[in-house]
């Protein structure tokens, strides 16, 4: 079993979930009694990632196992997100900057498990947190009628 971390600077780093060795994901569900809950896979032999929290399953992306590197797939060329090193460590890809550290699989020893885990379990947490949050409007901001 691979365990799932999101980094929090300054923090400890967020248990987000695990990746069992079969390739099934499973996201954590806070809560005394709450079984974990199976979000989707990744196929060991070609690398594709699949979503199964919709029915069918849906492609999501793959994972190229001898570099790390991870893709979404996308109409047209698949959009390369980052890459996940053979420590485990996760990083998303920036263009004209460094790559942002997103989080690490502890004990895992393939590409494959870490890039499941960036793109089912890493990755909606990321974009769910640089989502500016919606602020209600002031009387001043309202739209005039």
């Amino acid at each position: 079993m691979k365990k799932v971390y999101k980094h929090k600077a300054l923090l400890p780093d967020q248990y987000l979930g695990r990746v069992d060795e079969d390739g099934k994901v499973y996201q954590t569900i806070s809560g005394p009694n709450r079984p974990d809950k199976y979000i989707g896979r990744v196929d060991l032999s070609t690398g594709k990632v699949f979503d199964a929290q919709v029915s069918p399953e849906k492609y999501l992306g793959r994972v190229e196992a001898d570099s790390g590197k991870v893709f979404l797939a996308a109409i047209g060329p698949d959009e390369y997100l980052g890459r996940v090193h053979e420590d485990g460590r996760i990083y998303h890809h920036k263009r004209l900057a460094p790559d942002e550290y997103l989080g690490k699989v502890a004990d895992m020893n393939s590409a494959l498990y870490g890039g499941a885990a960036f793109l089912l379990l890493v990755l909606p947490v990321f974009i769910q947190e640089a989502e500016p949050e919606e602020k209600p409007m002031k009387k001043e901001e309202a739209p005039k009628k």
